[in-house]
């Protein structure tokens, strides 16, 4: 009886509650924000050149870029020449020309990536139309930066470098500087490259440049020249997960609590007594008492009937 009143209860209390128990039970959902796309650039030539012209006491900025590319997504240019117009008496000035000058970037939720390739390249600045400034073989940059991975940054010089007319040999170890009488100075720093735990970049060479050739009305050339550039940013991870509480959790505020089922009234159940031990132990059962009871009337009843049935007769001879 105890087992089958707690089932009873069980099934009771499980109905009560209803869909709103099994809600409850289910664990609260999550959800994942994901991270973003990679960014990568590269650029095969970039100029940040000031000149001064002789007439006109002026300076005249020489800004520009040669294949720069940048991504998400992809991109991709092999131009060969740049040229720059106004200048030299207002003829045009070819800065850069090159066999193979090409840049790539591409980038998406995995990973980022520059690439600069550059081969038999002649870099030339006004005032020098028949000198250039530089000349190299092959020059190549790569930045490379995958998701959960250190970025690596690479950038080799491959071959022989003239600046200014000079064969130079260049070192890693510092700027190498080049000096010309009645041309100019020319500093190069070889394959610079920084990396951080998301980001690199590399350059395959940087001039520091300060001529003053004093032909075709420029007096002075000062800035940077930057040769095969490459650069890039690893994908952003996914954020932390967001709980998002589950509506079913949220207790309505009309709800009341189930009540407890009642239990059903236990039997009366009454001690036996020491005269039913016996007649239990005798074969008997609880009716044995209240039959023999009712023989004992019987037998009463009988005899009281005789009493009377003589005492009729009794009188009725009399």
């Amino acid at each position: 009886m105890p087992a089958r009143r707690s089932a009873a209860a069980a099934a009771a209390l499980a109905l009560t509650a209803g869909p709103a128990a099994l809600l409850a039970a289910a664990p609260a959902a999550h959800a994942t924000e994901g991270g973003g796309e990679g960014k990568a650039s590269a650029v095969v030539l970039r100029t940040g050149l000031d000149v001064s012209l002789l007439n006109k006491s002026v300076n005249v900025p020489l800004t520009t870029t040669l294949n720069e590319v940048n991504a998400p997504a992809s991109a991709e240019k092999t131009a060969l020449t740049v040229r720059l117009d106004g200048v030299e008496q207002g003829r045009p000035v070819s800065v850069l020309r090159a066999d193979v000058a090409t840049a790539k970037a591409a980038a998406d939720a995995h990973r980022a990536e520059g690439y600069t390739n550059l081969a038999h390249a002649r870099v030339h600045v006004p005032g020098l139309p028949l000198l250039s400034l530089i000349e190299v073989e092959k020059v190549t940059s790569k930045a490379l930066c995958e998701a959960g991975r250190q970025p690596v940054a690479e950038s080799n010089v491959l071959g022989a470098v003239t600046v200014l007319g000079r064969k130079v040999t260049l070192s890693a170890g510092g700027p190498t500087r080049v000096d010309v009488p009645a041309v100019g100075v020319v500093t190069l720093d070889l394959s610079k490259t920084h990396t951080t735990s998301r980001t690199a970049a590399a350059t395959a060479l940087e001039l520091k440049v300060s001529v003053n050739p004093l032909k075709l009305n420029v007096a002075e050339v000062e800035g940077t020249v930057t040769l095969a550039g490459a650069t890039c940013e690893s994908p952003k991870p996914p954020k932390a997960p967001v709980a998002v509480e589950s509506p079913a959790e949220e207790k309505p505020a009309a709800e009341k609590p189930a009540e407890k089922p009642k239990e059903a009234p236990a039997p009366d159940v009454k001690p036996q007594t020491a005269a039913e031990a016996n007649l239990a132990e005798t074969g008997g059962d609880s009716t044995t008492p209240y039959l023999a009871g009712g023989a004992g009337l019987l037998l009463a009843a009988g005899a009281g009937a005789l009493a009377v049935a003589r005492t009729r007769r009794a009188r009725n001879r009399a």
